[in-house]
């Protein structure tokens, strides 16, 4: 999947933030739907503009920085 035909950042759309091409919708905000809880239909239902391939490309974004960046072990947790 190339994501790139479906994400780009313009720094006149919500300062710069990657956004899915032709809406105001950022990854950021899409990833967090999804961590909340919501279902691939229930972001396509309230968000008409997004199509299956463009949440894909969202996925796929993510999956590349993430590859990109440097992860450090998170402590655990006592209760």
């Amino acid at each position: 999947m190339d994501w790139r035909q479906y994400i780009h950042a313009d720094p006149e759309i919500l300062l710069g933030k990657p956004v899915v091409k032709g809406t105001r919708l950022s990854v950021e905000f899409i990833l967090g739907l999804f961590a909340a809880g919501w279902t691939e239909q229930q972001v396509l239902e309230n968000y008409p503009t997004l199509t299956p391939e463009a949440l894909r490309a969202v996925f796929a974004f993510a999956a590349e920085c993430m590859r990109e960046e440097a992860l450090y072990a998170l402590p655990t947790r006592t209760p």
